[in-house]
Protein backbone atom coordinates (compact mmCIF):
# COMPACT_ATOMS: atom_id res chain seq x y z
CA UNK A 1 0.00 0.00 0.00
CA UNK A 2 2.87 2.34 0.86
CA UNK A 3 4.35 1.85 -2.63
CA UNK A 4 1.09 2.92 -4.28
CA UNK A 5 1.03 6.31 -2.51
CA UNK A 6 2.02 9.37 -4.57
CA UNK A 7 5.10 11.26 -3.37
CA UNK A 8 4.29 14.41 -1.37
CA UNK A 9 6.92 16.47 -3.18
CA UNK A 10 6.06 17.59 -6.75
CA UNK A 11 9.74 17.06 -7.69
CA UNK A 12 10.96 13.72 -9.08
CA UNK A 13 11.76 11.19 -6.31
CA UNK A 14 14.95 12.01 -4.42
CA UNK A 15 16.71 10.86 -1.28
CA UNK A 16 17.69 12.84 1.84
CA UNK A 17 20.65 14.47 0.09
CA UNK A 18 18.47 15.44 -2.88
CA UNK A 19 15.89 16.99 -0.55
CA UNK A 20 18.57 19.33 0.77
CA UNK A 21 19.49 20.35 -2.80
CA UNK A 22 15.87 20.83 -3.87
CA UNK A 23 15.00 24.55 -3.88
CA UNK A 24 11.27 23.96 -3.49
CA UNK A 25 9.21 23.49 -0.33
CA UNK A 26 8.82 19.76 0.22
CA UNK A 27 5.91 20.08 2.66
CA UNK A 28 3.42 19.25 -0.07
CA UNK A 29 1.06 22.25 0.35
CA UNK A 30 3.26 25.23 -0.61
CA UNK A 31 2.81 25.16 -4.39
CA UNK A 32 6.58 25.35 -4.92
CA UNK A 33 7.16 28.44 -2.69
CA UNK A 34 10.42 28.23 -0.67
CA UNK A 35 10.04 28.35 3.14
CA UNK A 36 12.19 31.50 3.20
CA UNK A 37 9.48 33.53 1.38
CA UNK A 38 5.96 34.48 2.63
CA UNK A 39 3.03 32.68 0.98
CA UNK A 40 1.46 34.71 -1.86
CA UNK A 41 -1.98 36.11 -0.98
CA UNK A 42 -1.58 35.45 2.78
CA UNK A 43 -2.66 38.37 5.04
CA UNK A 44 0.10 40.44 6.63
CA UNK A 45 0.53 39.35 10.31
CA UNK A 46 -0.05 42.00 13.01
CA UNK A 47 2.01 41.38 16.15
CA UNK A 48 0.90 42.50 19.61
CA UNK A 49 3.22 45.21 20.90
CA UNK A 50 3.13 47.67 23.78
CA UNK A 51 5.23 50.73 23.18
CA UNK A 52 6.63 53.36 25.51
CA UNK A 53 5.60 53.64 29.16
CA UNK A 54 2.35 51.68 28.70
CA UNK A 55 4.37 48.47 28.91
CA UNK A 56 5.58 49.11 32.46
CA UNK A 57 3.24 51.68 33.92
CA UNK A 58 1.23 50.98 37.08
CA UNK A 59 -1.85 53.22 37.06
CA UNK A 60 -3.48 54.43 40.30
CA UNK A 61 -6.88 56.10 40.75
CA UNK A 62 -8.34 57.24 44.09
CA UNK A 63 -12.15 57.06 44.42
CA UNK A 64 -14.28 59.61 46.31
CA UNK A 65 -14.40 57.41 49.43
CA UNK A 66 -10.57 57.17 49.60
CA UNK A 67 -10.24 53.66 48.14
CA UNK A 68 -7.26 53.36 45.77
CA UNK A 69 -7.51 51.33 42.56
CA UNK A 70 -4.17 50.20 41.10
CA UNK A 71 -3.56 48.12 38.00
CA UNK A 72 -0.74 46.77 35.89
CA UNK A 73 -1.46 45.55 32.38
CA UNK A 74 -0.05 42.13 31.49
CA UNK A 75 -0.72 40.03 28.41
CA UNK A 76 -2.68 36.83 29.04
CA UNK A 77 -6.11 35.30 29.41
CA UNK A 78 -6.10 35.30 33.22
CA UNK A 79 -5.89 38.12 35.75
CA UNK A 80 -5.07 38.35 39.47
CA UNK A 81 -6.87 40.90 41.56
CA UNK A 82 -7.69 41.49 45.19
CA UNK A 83 -8.19 43.84 48.10
CA UNK A 84 -5.29 44.70 50.41
CA UNK A 85 -6.16 46.21 53.80
CA UNK A 86 -3.78 48.22 55.99
CA UNK A 87 -4.53 46.04 59.00
CA UNK A 88 -2.78 43.19 60.79
CA UNK A 89 -1.47 41.90 64.09
CA UNK A 90 0.47 45.15 64.69
CA UNK A 91 -2.87 46.97 65.16
CA UNK A 92 -4.14 44.65 67.92
CA UNK A 93 -2.67 46.47 70.96
CA UNK A 94 -6.13 47.62 72.12
CA UNK A 95 -7.85 44.36 71.15
CA UNK A 96 -7.56 40.67 71.91
CA UNK A 97 -4.45 39.29 70.22
CA UNK A 98 -5.28 36.98 67.30
CA UNK A 99 -8.04 38.87 65.45
CA UNK A 100 -6.07 39.09 62.17
CA UNK A 101 -5.40 35.33 62.41
CA UNK A 102 -9.16 34.74 62.81
CA UNK A 103 -10.02 37.00 59.85
CA UNK A 104 -7.51 35.15 57.63
CA UNK A 105 -9.17 31.81 58.43
CA UNK A 106 -12.72 33.21 58.07
CA UNK A 107 -12.06 34.73 54.63
CA UNK A 108 -14.20 33.56 51.69
CA UNK A 109 -16.85 32.07 54.00
CA UNK A 110 -20.58 32.87 53.75
CA UNK A 111 -21.58 36.47 52.97
CA UNK A 112 -24.76 38.52 52.43
CA UNK A 113 -24.98 37.17 48.84
CA UNK A 114 -23.39 33.73 49.17
CA UNK A 115 -24.85 31.14 51.55
CA UNK A 116 -21.61 29.18 51.96
CA UNK A 117 -17.94 28.87 51.02
CA UNK A 118 -18.92 26.19 48.47
CA UNK A 119 -21.17 28.67 46.66
CA UNK A 120 -18.25 31.14 46.42
CA UNK A 121 -15.94 28.46 45.06
CA UNK A 122 -18.55 27.32 42.49
CA UNK A 123 -18.99 30.94 41.31
CA UNK A 124 -15.20 31.28 40.89
CA UNK A 125 -14.99 27.88 39.18
CA UNK A 126 -17.17 29.18 36.32
CA UNK A 127 -14.33 31.58 35.51
CA UNK A 128 -11.51 29.10 36.28
CA UNK A 129 -10.81 31.01 39.48
CA UNK A 130 -9.03 30.30 42.77
CA UNK A 131 -8.99 32.42 45.94
CA UNK A 132 -6.68 32.97 48.90
CA UNK A 133 -6.31 35.18 51.96
CA UNK A 134 -3.05 35.95 53.80
CA UNK A 135 -2.60 38.01 56.94
CA UNK A 136 0.80 39.44 57.87
CA UNK A 137 1.84 41.85 60.62
CA UNK A 138 0.75 44.94 58.70
CA UNK A 139 -1.49 43.78 55.81
CA UNK A 140 -4.43 41.47 55.14
CA UNK A 141 -4.70 40.43 51.50
CA UNK A 142 -7.76 38.88 49.79
CA UNK A 143 -6.82 37.67 46.29
CA UNK A 144 -8.46 35.91 43.34
CA UNK A 145 -6.94 34.61 40.09
CA UNK A 146 -9.51 34.06 37.34
CA UNK A 147 -10.32 34.54 33.64
CA UNK A 148 -10.24 38.26 32.84
CA UNK A 149 -13.74 37.98 31.31
CA UNK A 150 -15.13 37.35 34.79
CA UNK A 151 -13.82 40.68 36.17
CA UNK A 152 -17.27 42.04 37.10
CA UNK A 153 -18.24 38.87 38.99
CA UNK A 154 -14.90 38.70 40.82
CA UNK A 155 -14.93 42.34 42.03
CA UNK A 156 -18.55 41.90 43.19
CA UNK A 157 -17.53 38.74 45.07
CA UNK A 158 -14.47 40.39 46.66
CA UNK A 159 -16.57 43.36 47.85
CA UNK A 160 -19.06 40.95 49.44
CA UNK A 161 -16.34 38.81 51.07
CA UNK A 162 -14.50 41.80 52.59
CA UNK A 163 -17.38 44.12 53.53
CA UNK A 164 -20.35 41.81 54.12
CA UNK A 165 -19.23 38.52 55.71
CA UNK A 166 -21.84 36.73 57.83
CA UNK A 167 -19.39 35.46 60.48
CA UNK A 168 -21.87 32.84 61.66
CA UNK A 169 -21.44 31.06 65.02
CA UNK A 170 -20.75 27.79 63.19
CA UNK A 171 -17.98 29.37 61.05
CA UNK A 172 -16.38 31.01 64.10
CA UNK A 173 -16.40 27.67 65.95
CA UNK A 174 -14.79 25.92 62.94
CA UNK A 175 -12.14 28.68 62.84
CA UNK A 176 -11.37 28.14 66.54
CA UNK A 177 -10.74 24.44 65.84
CA UNK A 178 -8.59 25.23 62.78
CA UNK A 179 -6.46 27.71 64.77
CA UNK A 180 -5.96 25.29 67.69
CA UNK A 181 -4.82 22.61 65.24
CA UNK A 182 -2.43 25.07 63.50
CA UNK A 183 -0.89 26.09 66.84
CA UNK A 184 -0.32 22.43 67.78
CA UNK A 185 1.21 21.75 64.38
CA UNK A 186 3.48 24.81 64.74
CA UNK A 187 4.98 23.43 67.96
CA UNK A 188 5.50 19.94 66.50
CA UNK A 189 7.06 20.97 63.20
CA UNK A 190 10.73 19.97 62.62
CA UNK A 191 11.39 23.39 61.06
CA UNK A 192 11.06 25.97 63.86
CA UNK A 193 11.62 29.00 61.57
CA UNK A 194 8.03 30.44 61.90
CA UNK A 195 8.26 30.09 65.71
CA UNK A 196 11.70 31.76 65.83
CA UNK A 197 10.47 34.61 63.61
CA UNK A 198 7.67 35.26 66.14
CA UNK A 199 10.17 35.12 69.03
CA UNK A 200 12.72 37.49 67.42
CA UNK A 201 9.98 40.06 66.71
CA UNK A 202 8.72 39.76 70.30
CA UNK A 203 12.29 40.33 71.57
CA UNK A 204 13.06 43.23 69.20
CA UNK A 205 9.77 45.13 69.67
CA UNK A 206 8.66 44.14 73.15
CA UNK A 207 4.87 44.42 73.43
CA UNK A 208 4.44 46.98 70.64
CA UNK A 209 3.40 47.06 66.95
CA UNK A 210 5.29 44.42 64.92
CA UNK A 211 6.36 42.69 68.16
CA UNK A 212 2.75 41.63 68.87
CA UNK A 213 1.96 37.96 68.25
CA UNK A 214 0.89 37.15 64.68
CA UNK A 215 -0.72 33.88 65.76
CA UNK A 216 -3.76 33.78 68.03
CA UNK A 217 -2.77 32.65 71.56
CA UNK A 218 -4.66 29.47 72.63
CA UNK A 219 -6.30 31.28 75.57
CA UNK A 220 -7.88 33.83 73.20
CA UNK A 221 -9.53 31.36 70.79
CA UNK A 222 -12.73 31.15 72.89
CA UNK A 223 -12.82 34.89 73.65
CA UNK A 224 -12.93 36.13 70.04
CA UNK A 225 -16.52 36.29 68.75
CA UNK A 226 -18.56 38.22 66.16
CA UNK A 227 -18.84 41.30 68.39
CA UNK A 228 -15.05 41.52 68.90
CA UNK A 229 -14.44 41.03 65.16
CA UNK A 230 -17.01 43.71 64.18
CA UNK A 231 -15.47 46.17 66.64
CA UNK A 232 -12.05 45.67 64.97
CA UNK A 233 -13.42 45.69 61.40
CA UNK A 234 -15.30 48.97 62.06
CA UNK A 235 -11.99 50.72 62.78
CA UNK A 236 -9.64 49.13 60.26
CA UNK A 237 -11.72 47.99 57.25
CA UNK A 238 -12.39 51.51 55.96
CA UNK A 239 -12.01 52.48 52.24
CA UNK A 240 -9.09 54.86 52.92
CA UNK A 241 -7.10 51.88 54.33
CA UNK A 242 -7.74 49.69 51.25
CA UNK A 243 -6.29 49.15 47.78
CA UNK A 244 -8.02 47.23 44.99
CA UNK A 245 -5.10 45.94 42.90
CA UNK A 246 -5.27 44.06 39.61
CA UNK A 247 -2.80 42.57 37.13
CA UNK A 248 -3.78 41.56 33.59
CA UNK A 249 -6.79 43.88 33.23
CA UNK A 250 -7.59 47.28 31.74
CA UNK A 251 -7.43 50.06 34.33
CA UNK A 252 -10.68 51.75 33.21
CA UNK A 253 -12.62 48.47 33.56
CA UNK A 254 -11.27 47.90 37.07
CA UNK A 255 -12.16 51.47 38.13
CA UNK A 256 -15.71 51.02 36.76
CA UNK A 257 -16.16 47.78 38.72
CA UNK A 258 -14.74 49.43 41.87
CA UNK A 259 -17.23 52.31 41.56
CA UNK A 260 -20.07 49.84 41.01
CA UNK A 261 -19.36 47.50 43.95
CA UNK A 262 -17.09 49.35 46.43
CA UNK A 263 -18.48 52.89 46.41
CA UNK A 264 -21.29 53.68 48.83
CA UNK A 265 -21.51 50.09 50.14
CA UNK A 266 -22.74 49.74 53.72
CA UNK A 267 -20.58 47.14 55.56
CA UNK A 268 -22.35 44.66 57.89
CA UNK A 269 -20.69 46.28 60.92
CA UNK A 270 -22.10 49.71 60.02
CA UNK A 271 -20.28 52.80 58.81
CA UNK A 272 -20.02 54.79 62.02
CA UNK A 273 -17.04 57.02 62.74
CA UNK A 274 -13.78 55.16 63.38
CA UNK A 275 -12.20 55.53 66.79
CA UNK A 276 -9.14 54.02 68.46
CA UNK A 277 -7.20 53.56 65.20
CA UNK A 278 -3.69 52.63 66.31
CA UNK A 279 -1.15 54.81 64.51
CA UNK A 280 1.77 53.79 66.78
CA UNK A 281 5.27 53.84 65.33
CA UNK A 282 7.36 50.73 66.00
CA UNK A 283 9.67 51.12 69.02
CA UNK A 284 12.78 48.94 68.79
CA UNK A 285 13.67 47.71 72.29
CA UNK A 286 16.04 44.78 71.78
CA UNK A 287 16.06 41.95 74.31
CA UNK A 288 15.92 38.17 74.55
CA UNK A 289 13.14 35.58 74.34
CA UNK A 290 14.09 32.06 75.42
CA UNK A 291 12.01 28.89 75.16
CA UNK A 292 13.50 25.78 76.81
CA UNK A 293 12.17 22.83 74.81
CA UNK A 294 13.06 19.18 74.38
CA UNK A 295 13.83 18.89 70.65
CA UNK A 296 15.13 15.30 70.80
CA UNK A 297 11.95 13.72 69.40
CA UNK A 298 10.89 16.44 66.91
CA UNK A 299 11.46 14.25 63.86
CA UNK A 300 11.30 10.52 64.42
CA UNK A 301 11.45 7.95 61.63
CA UNK A 302 14.03 6.10 59.53
CA UNK A 303 16.25 9.21 59.25
CA UNK A 304 15.46 11.37 62.29
CA UNK A 305 16.76 14.94 62.51
CA UNK A 306 19.25 15.14 65.40
CA UNK A 307 18.45 17.22 68.48
CA UNK A 308 19.28 20.85 67.69
CA UNK A 309 19.31 24.18 69.49
CA UNK A 310 18.16 27.14 67.40
CA UNK A 311 19.43 30.70 67.87
CA UNK A 312 18.38 33.84 66.02
CA UNK A 313 20.24 37.12 66.55
CA UNK A 314 18.90 40.31 65.00
CA UNK A 315 19.59 44.06 64.86
CA UNK A 316 17.36 46.93 63.73
CA UNK A 317 17.86 47.85 60.05
CA UNK A 318 15.47 50.34 58.39
CA UNK A 319 12.01 50.69 56.89
CA UNK A 320 11.33 49.89 53.23
CA UNK A 321 10.56 53.60 52.68
CA UNK A 322 14.14 54.67 53.49
CA UNK A 323 17.01 54.92 50.98
CA UNK A 324 19.11 52.51 53.05
CA UNK A 325 16.61 49.71 52.35
CA UNK A 326 18.41 48.79 49.10
CA UNK A 327 21.93 48.50 50.69
CA UNK A 328 20.37 46.32 53.44
CA UNK A 329 18.75 44.09 50.79
CA UNK A 330 22.15 43.71 49.07
CA UNK A 331 23.81 42.96 52.44
CA UNK A 332 21.20 40.29 53.20
CA UNK A 333 21.86 38.68 49.80
CA UNK A 334 25.63 38.86 50.40
CA UNK A 335 25.23 37.03 53.75
CA UNK A 336 22.86 34.44 52.20
CA UNK A 337 23.37 31.03 53.78
CA UNK A 338 21.05 28.05 54.13
CA UNK A 339 21.20 24.45 55.37
CA UNK A 340 24.37 22.41 55.72
CA UNK A 341 23.13 20.09 52.97
CA UNK A 342 22.60 21.64 49.53
CA UNK A 343 22.59 20.20 46.05
CA UNK A 344 24.73 23.17 45.04
CA UNK A 345 24.64 24.51 41.52
CA UNK A 346 24.37 28.05 40.11
CA UNK A 347 22.18 30.50 41.98
CA UNK A 348 22.04 28.45 45.18
CA UNK A 349 24.08 31.01 47.11
CA UNK A 350 27.05 28.69 47.70
CA UNK A 351 29.40 31.70 47.49
CA UNK A 352 27.58 33.75 50.12
CA UNK A 353 29.41 34.58 53.37
CA UNK A 354 27.42 32.26 55.61
CA UNK A 355 28.34 29.32 53.36
CA UNK A 356 31.99 30.25 52.84
CA UNK A 357 32.79 31.45 56.40
CA UNK A 358 30.41 29.34 58.49
CA UNK A 359 28.90 26.19 56.97
CA UNK A 360 31.98 25.22 54.93
CA UNK A 361 34.33 25.71 57.91
CA UNK A 362 32.25 24.30 60.77
CA UNK A 363 30.88 20.89 59.83
CA UNK A 364 28.78 20.68 63.03
CA UNK A 365 26.61 23.68 62.05
CA UNK A 366 23.30 22.52 60.60
CA UNK A 367 22.00 25.87 59.45
CA UNK A 368 23.08 29.50 59.06
CA UNK A 369 20.68 31.76 57.19
CA UNK A 370 20.27 35.52 56.93
CA UNK A 371 16.78 37.12 56.91
CA UNK A 372 15.65 40.70 56.39
CA UNK A 373 12.17 41.74 57.62
CA UNK A 374 11.11 45.24 56.61
CA UNK A 375 8.05 47.34 57.49
CA UNK A 376 6.91 50.92 56.83
CA UNK A 377 8.55 52.27 60.02
CA UNK A 378 11.30 49.76 60.94
CA UNK A 379 13.23 46.69 59.85
CA UNK A 380 15.14 43.73 61.29
CA UNK A 381 18.21 41.96 59.88
CA UNK A 382 18.80 38.62 61.58
CA UNK A 383 20.83 35.43 61.31
CA UNK A 384 19.30 32.07 62.24
CA UNK A 385 21.70 29.28 63.21
CA UNK A 386 21.24 25.75 64.55
CA UNK A 387 23.62 23.16 65.96
CA UNK A 388 23.97 20.46 68.61
CA UNK A 389 23.14 21.80 72.14
CA UNK A 390 26.78 21.21 73.23
CA UNK A 391 28.03 23.63 70.56
CA UNK A 392 25.70 26.56 71.40
CA UNK A 393 28.44 28.77 72.80
CA UNK A 394 30.70 28.42 69.73
CA UNK A 395 27.69 28.88 67.43
CA UNK A 396 26.73 32.18 69.09
CA UNK A 397 30.32 33.44 68.84
CA UNK A 398 30.53 32.51 65.14
CA UNK A 399 27.33 34.50 64.45
CA UNK A 400 28.44 37.56 66.47
CA UNK A 401 31.77 37.52 64.57
CA UNK A 402 29.89 37.48 61.25
CA UNK A 403 27.93 40.56 62.33
CA UNK A 404 31.20 42.38 63.18
CA UNK A 405 32.81 41.27 59.87
CA UNK A 406 29.89 42.87 57.97
CA UNK A 407 31.39 46.27 58.86
CA UNK A 408 34.81 45.27 57.48
CA UNK A 409 36.09 45.23 53.91
CA UNK A 410 33.62 44.19 51.19
CA UNK A 411 35.23 42.56 48.17
CA UNK A 412 34.28 43.94 44.75
CA UNK A 413 33.54 40.44 43.41
CA UNK A 414 31.25 39.43 46.29
CA UNK A 415 29.42 42.77 46.15
CA UNK A 416 28.82 42.47 42.40
CA UNK A 417 27.70 38.86 42.84
CA UNK A 418 25.22 39.86 45.58
CA UNK A 419 23.83 42.73 43.46
CA UNK A 420 23.47 40.49 40.39
CA UNK A 421 21.80 37.77 42.46
CA UNK A 422 19.36 40.28 44.01
CA UNK A 423 18.43 41.72 40.58
CA UNK A 424 18.06 38.22 39.17
CA UNK A 425 15.80 37.14 42.07
CA UNK A 426 13.70 40.31 41.74
CA UNK A 427 13.17 39.90 38.00
CA UNK A 428 12.49 36.15 38.19
CA UNK A 429 9.91 36.63 40.95
CA UNK A 430 8.19 39.33 38.89
CA UNK A 431 7.63 36.83 36.07
CA UNK A 432 4.76 35.52 38.19
CA UNK A 433 1.41 37.33 37.96
CA UNK A 434 0.42 36.82 41.65
CA UNK A 435 3.81 38.25 42.73
CA UNK A 436 3.30 41.35 40.54
CA UNK A 437 -0.17 41.73 42.11
CA UNK A 438 1.25 41.62 45.64
CA UNK A 439 4.05 44.02 44.73
CA UNK A 440 1.61 46.52 43.16
CA UNK A 441 -0.82 46.26 46.09
CA UNK A 442 1.73 46.57 48.89
CA UNK A 443 3.65 49.47 47.30
CA UNK A 444 0.49 51.47 46.53
CA UNK A 445 -0.89 50.77 50.03
CA UNK A 446 2.30 52.16 51.60
CA UNK A 447 3.29 54.96 49.19
CA UNK A 448 0.37 55.59 46.74
CA UNK A 449 2.77 54.79 43.89
CA UNK A 450 4.97 51.94 42.64
CA UNK A 451 8.69 51.78 41.96
CA UNK A 452 9.10 49.78 38.78
CA UNK A 453 11.55 46.84 38.45
CA UNK A 454 14.02 48.73 36.21
CA UNK A 455 14.11 51.60 38.74
CA UNK A 456 14.89 49.14 41.54
CA UNK A 457 17.60 47.50 39.42
CA UNK A 458 19.23 50.92 38.91
CA UNK A 459 19.18 51.55 42.68
CA UNK A 460 20.72 48.10 43.32
CA UNK A 461 23.47 48.74 40.73
CA UNK A 462 24.33 52.04 42.47
CA UNK A 463 25.12 50.40 45.84
CA UNK A 464 28.81 50.78 46.77
CA UNK A 465 30.89 48.97 49.41
CA UNK A 466 30.93 52.27 51.39
CA UNK A 467 27.09 52.12 51.60
CA UNK A 468 27.26 48.61 53.08
CA UNK A 469 29.85 49.72 55.65
CA UNK A 470 27.79 52.80 56.56
CA UNK A 471 24.51 50.93 57.16
CA UNK A 472 26.24 48.15 59.13
CA UNK A 473 28.12 50.62 61.38
CA UNK A 474 24.81 52.32 62.17
CA UNK A 475 23.07 48.96 62.75
CA UNK A 476 25.74 47.70 65.18
CA UNK A 477 25.09 50.64 67.53
CA UNK A 478 21.72 49.09 68.51
CA UNK A 479 21.06 46.53 71.21
CA UNK A 480 20.63 43.03 69.77
CA UNK A 481 17.41 41.01 69.73
CA UNK A 482 17.93 37.31 70.56
CA UNK A 483 15.59 34.33 70.21
CA UNK A 484 16.67 30.92 71.53
CA UNK A 485 14.79 27.61 71.27
CA UNK A 486 15.75 24.13 72.50
CA UNK A 487 18.27 22.95 75.14
CA UNK A 488 19.74 26.26 76.34
CA UNK A 489 22.10 25.01 79.07
CA UNK A 490 25.21 26.44 77.36
CA UNK A 491 23.61 29.62 76.02
CA UNK A 492 25.71 32.73 76.84
CA UNK A 493 23.90 35.50 78.75
CA UNK A 494 22.27 38.37 76.86
CA UNK A 495 24.87 40.77 78.32
CA UNK A 496 27.70 38.63 76.92
CA UNK A 497 26.09 38.53 73.45
CA UNK A 498 25.68 42.31 73.60
CA UNK A 499 29.34 42.72 74.66
CA UNK A 500 30.48 40.49 71.76
CA UNK A 501 28.54 42.66 69.26
CA UNK A 502 30.16 45.78 70.74
CA UNK A 503 33.70 44.38 70.56
CA UNK A 504 36.16 44.67 67.67
CA UNK A 505 36.34 40.96 66.84
CA UNK A 506 32.86 39.73 67.89
CA UNK A 507 34.26 37.32 70.49
CA UNK A 508 32.39 36.53 73.71
CA UNK A 509 33.99 37.91 76.93
CA UNK A 510 37.09 35.97 78.00
CA UNK A 511 35.81 35.21 81.50
CA UNK A 512 33.21 32.97 79.90
CA UNK A 513 35.83 31.25 77.73
CA UNK A 514 37.73 29.88 80.77
CA UNK A 515 34.98 27.35 81.50
CA UNK A 516 34.85 25.60 78.15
Amino acid sequence: MAAAMAPLCPCPPHGAAGARRCGRSCSGGGGGVPLTRPLPGAPQPVFAAAGGRERFETRVTTLENGLRVASQNKFGQFCTLGLLVNSGSRHEAKYLSGIAHFLEKLAFSSTARFASKDEILLTLEKHGGICDCQASRDTIMYAVSADAKGLDTVVNLLADVVLRPRLSDEEIEMTRMAIRFELEDLNMRPDPEPLLTEMIHAAAYRENTVGLNRFCPVENTDKIDREVLHSYLRNYYTPDRMVLAGVGIEHEQLVECAKKYLLGVEPVWGSGKTKDVDGSVAQYTGGIVKVEKDMSDVSLGPTPIPELTHIMIGLESCSFLEEDFIPFAVLNMMMGGGGSFSAGGPGKGMFTRLYLNVLNRHHWMYNATSYHHSYEDTGLLCIHASADPKQVREMVEIITREFILMAGAVGEVELERAKTQLKSMLMMNLESRPVIFEDVGRQVLATNTRKLPHELCTLISDVKSADIKRVVTKMLRNKPAVAALGDLTDLPTYEHIQAALSSKDGRLPRMYRLFR
